[in-house]
């Protein structure tokens, strides 16, 4: 992304000089405080919004060819969205549906999503009767069913108890791990943003801006033993100093 900036037509303006490179198989985190354009920005990365300036483009691998074959991205939202009158497999089946794809590969491949994300069992059960973690396992594995190039989470744990958030961590991080497939995850949380990323980007008070680019340098795999270590303690401390000297930024 390059000089992305975002004006609606209220004259709000949301996004100011935005330059982020995200490479291969990061798991980049976004954290700032509320309205700052977080989500407004992981819009723009999906091509769900289009800036007012700026550009964002997808440099693909050699092999592929952009216009045959344009970058796949996976969206997970805050709220799981799921179709009430369809069970856990035909949610997760949706995005082959709404691209005129339902063989037998594709529902294999819906299979072993559901599989990947701890759902085993459960593939006819309709979202009432499923846990607000395991109707968010349903969106996980509906992003995951076409391969994405790009994995987009905006917030997904914010509103589960905590026990279920970590264990929804530690699950992410192993698909993550198995995977390398590229990560951008938007959250509030210091702590989940450091146990889970290898880089974070602190924004700003609207409009929006990169106030930091910090690295996570903590061991692969991670697991519970990291959350008490001292230098799992210690970035969570850097990253929340960058993030209130952000808030004072954006203020001014």
């Amino acid at each position: 992304m390059r000089a992305i900036g975002k004006r609606f037509r209220s004259g709000l303006s949301a996004l100011e000089a935005i330059n982020l490179e995200i490479g291969k198989g990061e798991f980049l985190s976004l954290i700032g405080p509320s309205g700052c354009g977080k989500s407004t920005l992981l819009r723009i990365i999906a091509g769900l919004a289009e800036p007012s300036q700026g550009e964002r483009d997808f440099l693909l691998p050699a092999d592929r060819d952009r216009h045959t074959s344009p970058a796949r991205v996976g969206f997970v939202f805050q709220d799981p969205t799921l179709m009430p009158w369809g069970t856990a497999f035909d949610n997760a089946l949706l995005p082959f549906r709404i691209a005129g794809r339902v063989g037998p590969a594709e529902r294999e491949r819906v299979r072993e999503e559901i599989r990947a994300v701890g759902l085993d069992g459960f593939e006819h059960a309709y979202p009432r009767q499923l846990s607000g973690g395991m109707r968010m396992r349903v969106s996980i594995a509906r992003a995951l069913v076409t391969d994405p190039d790009l994995l987009l989470l905006d917030e997904p744990f914010a509103a589960l108890d905590e026990i279920t958030r970590m264990a929804l961590n530690d699950d992410l991080l192993r698909l993550w791990e198995s995977r390398q497939t590229t990560v951008v995850f938007v959250t509030h949380s210091v702590f989940e943003s450091v146990y889970l990323s290898t880089r974070i980007a602190v924004m700003t008070a609207r409009p929006g801006r990169i106030a930091a680019d910090l690295p996570v340098e903590l061991p692969q795999p991670r697991g519970s033993a990291l959350r008490t270590s001292p230098a799992y303690a210690a970035i969570c401390a850097t990253v929340s100093e960058e993030l209130a000297r952000a808030m004072t930024e954006g203020s001014q």
